[in-house]
């Protein structure tokens, strides 16, 4: 649903080999994942030979036994959002009342009712999980910002599926996508194979799948872990905290970010002082340097060069200047690379070198 940056207000962009500080200070220590019950793998089902990612994945999604639907998973985004025509019997569901989503990314305004019904999502390989009964969007209509991308507004539309796994996005124009829209934290009983223990409510994203749920199985390996903030109102946890640098550029400008698979461009928020003169984009030749976490327990992510080649880079790069605000959106690109790691129950997130 993400739709396609203008070509004239981008610029190709890449990434070197992701680099890890080895001499600076440790990561988070690890949380113990031993005691809970496996995972479930669900494969995209646009999953590419050889464990590269260079779109955006896609998930089946069903309601009530119907086909499945071939949606978007979206870290960048929390609910699920689907075209009403595609929920059988939308109108007959219990109601939460009038909702709305809006992806910033592209302009589009999602209106519609909350309707609270199981859901089920499902792997390229047959595996599946199913959520207690719980709110989805079923969109009416599709509205349009004014500084929309690429957005024609339309009544009953179709051709909407997104699932969105993501967190901390309440403040960026999706005051309604709260972590009770989250469907992998609904998940209920049964995929937990041999294995009774308590659920870790979490997952893991790959260039192939993800995770469902938490465990020793699937989280094993050299995962550096942050510990995040609760927000103000307790209801969800702060976003990643991050650093950014350009050429080099000292102190660097930190705040968060955000490893979002609904997008393949970066969108990128920095200080007057690192971007230098940059407006709407990054010129070619420019070093990006992104670090994990803003304190001690920080490390270097990964770096880049605008206009090298390497399968993490963004297809393309959408710069703001302003003075009040750091972020980076990495796009899904950052997944050919690293496997990511949300942990709700515990507020952890992690990066595990692939």
């Amino acid at each position: 649903m993400r739709m396609a940056i203008m070509a004239g207000l981008l610029v190709l962009a890449s990434a070197s080999a992701p680099t890890v500080a080895t001499t600076e200070a440790c990561a988070t220590e690890a949380p113990d994942y031993a005691p809970f019950r496996d995972g479930l793998f669900l494969r995209y089902l646009n999953a590419e030979p050889g464990g590269r990612i260079d779109a955006v994945p896609r998930i089946g999604l069903s309601f009530g036994g119907e086909e499945p639907l071939r949606a978007e998973l979206d870290s960048g985004s929390t609910g699920i959002v689907v075209a009403a025509a595609y929920i059988p019997g939308f109108d007959q569901l219990p109601s939460q009342g009038p909702g709305q989503l809006t992806y910033t990314s592209s302009g589009r305004q999602m209106i519609g009712q909350w309707v609270v019904t199981p859901v089920t999502l499902s792997g390229k390989e047959g595996a599946s999980v199913t959520t207690e009964p719980m709110p989805v969007l079923a969109v009416t209509e599709l509205r349009c910002l004014d500084t929309a991308r690429d957005c024609t507004p339309r009544q009953m539309p179709e051709h909407i599926a997104m699932v969105g796994v993501g967190f901390a996005r309440e403040a960026d124009r999706q005051s309604q996508s709260t972590p009770d829209k989250n469907p992998l934290l609904r998940v209920t009983g049964g995929e937990g194979g041999e294995n009774e223990g308590a659920r870790r409510r979490g997952y893991i994203l790959s260039p192939e799948g993800m995770h469902v749920g938490l465990s020793r199985g699937n989280t094993g390996g050299d995962f550096r872990f942050l510990k995040l903030d609760r927000q103000d109102d307790g209801s969800d946890w702060k976003a990643t905290p991050a650093c950014l640098a350009l050429n080099g550029a000292a102190p660097p400008a930190c705040g968060t970010l955000l490893v979002d698979t609904g997008v393949s461009a970066m969108f990128m928020t920095v200080p007057p002082a690192q971007a230098a003169g940059a407006e709407r984009t990054l010129p070619e030749g420019t070093e990006v340097a992104v670090r994990a976490g803003a304190g001690e327990d920080g490390f270097e992510l990964y770096r880049f060069t605008v206009g090298a080649d390497s399968p993490l880079a963004p297809d393309a790069i959408h710069l703001r200047v302003a003075p009040d605000r750091v972020f980076v959106n990495t796009s899904f690109h950052l997944l050919n690379g690293y496997d990511v790691l949300y942990d709700a129950d515990g507020g952890y997130v992690g990066f595990r070198r692939r």
